[in-house]
């Protein structure tokens, strides 16, 4: 891919971002022939990477297979300090330890989109160099910067005009964030849209230090399976990337139609308009195939859409978790399908499992449960379905 024109790489790197800039300053550094250095700085904040995560690493993937250096900083030092980016308070910081442990699983499921050739990627801590800082340096480092100029930045902003605390730790994280880039001496920063005013201030900085500023990129922020929520987990709205084959088919197959074209656009290498002329339900089909075999491999689509299409008709995949109930649980030789839903991790509690049984929101070998007084023996393995999709074959121990 690097024997490409400059003009088709610039389009390649246009594609699904929403700042890059300068455009004349990037196209200066590709003209240079030269390996860049492309940065993205993460908190490992959460041990869990979705698709919407997915957006920017698959960007760091294209300058990989363009032939340049790319450098994935983890941020244990600055999530320490907790990144204020579009938050109304502040966020409780880290622990070192608890970055480091969060950092290992981002790391595993990062590079199942980015390419792990030492010689491609190399992984960096930011406390290698911002942790060995010496006050006199923090000192220097700040009159490199206004508290005007911070206050430019729409939440600090809106938090300073509605009166709500700004500590003065956050306003040293867009520094410190800056630090990185002065350290590894990055040609381009990648990042979310929420990023941009602490990227640009990378920029400031790598100057006022006597380097050649980087390039700004930004991806959007994905919207999640409800088409309104930023996509996250806690709003369960998420599809992970480290999960099943089948999961993450079937989870694409209920994106919401309006938000088709930015999931091609932005998980995809295909053409949007093409793709969507083929009408939403084959799109949909189409899209899913493309995002699972790029986090699964081509042989899993197969089953994957097998599997959907047969509970979509209302049958029972052959393959499911299995769980084994012990035999302690059964009173007299029987088990509640209460108390069934609590063991197989279908709810959190009697109560909830009850609500779901009003609800008709589970099935037991393809029959809608009714009788929340239901008692089983469970003589033979059983199905105990929550929903549509997620399935347990249930045996007694």
């Amino acid at each position: 891919m690097n024997n490409l024109s400059i003009e088709e790489q610039i389009r390649l790197i246009q594609r699904g971002t929403v700042h890059l800039q300068p455009m004349d300053e990037l196209k200066t550094k590709l003209e240079s022939g030269r390996r860049l250095i492309i940065k993205l700085g993460c908190d490992p904040t959460r041990p869990d990477l979705h698709l919407g995560h997915a957006v920017v690493l698959r960007k760091m993937r294209l300058f990989q297979d363009l032939g340049h250096k790319v450098i994935l900083i983890i941020g244990d030092f600055t999530g320490m300090i907790g990144d204020p980016s579009g938050k109304s308070k502040t966020r409780p910081p880290l622990t070192l330890e608890e970055t480091r442990a969060n950092a290992k699983s981002y790391i595993e499921q990062a590079t199942l989109v980015l390419d792990a050739n030492p010689d491609k990627l190399e992984i960096r801590y930011n406390s290698e160099w911002l942790q060995e800082m010496r006050f006199e340096e923090v000192i220097r480092l700040s009159a490199k910067y206004t508290v005007a100029q911070m206050l430019t930045r729409e939440d600090f902003s809106n938090r300073y005009n509605n009166g709500t605390p700004i500590s003065l730790h956050e306003l040293y994280y867009p520094l410190a964030q800056a630090q990185d880039s002065v350290a590894i001496k990055a040609d381009i920063e990648l990042g979310g849209t929420d990023q941009l005013f602490n990227l640009m201030v990378g920029r400031d900085i790598q100057r006022e230090s006597g380097l050649e500023p980087q390039i700004v990129l930004t991806t959007p922020l994905l919207v999640g399976l409800d088409g309104v929520e930023k996509m996250s987990k806690s709003l369960d709205n998420y599809i992970g990337i480290s999960e099943p084959a089948d999961v993450m088919f079937s989870k694409i197959m209920k994106v919401q139609d309006s938000s088709l074209k930015e999931y091609i656009m932005y998980c995809t290498n295909l053409e949007v308009e093409a793709t969507l002329a083929l009408g939403a339900v084959q799109a949909h089909r189409v899209l899913a195939r493309a995002v699972v075999t790029e986090f699964h491999g081509l042989d899993a689509v197969t089953a994957a859409e097998m599997r959907y299409d047969n509970v979509s008709k209302g049958g029972i995949p052959s393959q499911m978790p299995e769980i084994t109930i012990p035999s302690e649980e059964f009173s007299s030789g029987s088990i509640s399908i209460l108390r069934l839903a609590v063991l197989s991790g279908f709810a959190n509690s009697n109560g909830e499992a009850k609500r779901m049984i009003q609800n008709k929101g589970y099935k037991l070998n393809g029959e809608t449960v009714t009788d929340e007084k239901m008692m089983l023996e469970v003589a033979e393995p059983v199905v105990l379905q929550k929903g549509k999709n997620d399935f347990k074959r249930l045996t007694r121990g």
